[in-house]
């Protein structure tokens, strides 16, 4: 019981103290530099909120899609060894038929064209 009070006390004194130390040991003068947008010493020029194409977003997109695609089938060749692996199979074939599909569509609607 002892060890247990111990374990609380000290998991609420060390980050209480970290707390206090991140609080008052930082420096609370900023300079000019610090302060200034860009801390690399040019001047901004122009608006740093420029638009750019929602495309670059198609990658980083089609990246996770198929990262979770082989995810989801990486433990099919755990799962012959279940007493259902037939129907185990048939929803893996599923998504990876939907999924291919899917970038078929994609790439027949010219979605995945970098130029226009």
């Amino acid at each position: 019981m002892n060890l247990i009070i111990a374990f609380m006390l000290m998991t609420t004194l060390i980050p209480m103290a970290l707390m206090l130390i991140s609080f008052w040991l930082p420096m609370m003068t900023p300079d000019y530099e610090s302060l200034s947008p860009y801390e690399c010493g040019l001047d901004p020029l122009g608006s740093a909120r420029l638009p750019f194409s929602i495309r670059f977003f198609l990658v980083p997109i089609l990246f996770l899609l198929f990262d979770l695609e082989i995810a989801l089938l990486l433990p099919l060749p755990w799962s012959s060894q279940l007493p259902l692996a037939n129907h185990t199979f048939f929803w893996a074939s599923t998504i990876l038929i939907l999924l291919t599909l899917g970038l078929f569509y994609e790439w027949q609607q010219g979605g995945l064209e970098w130029a226009e």
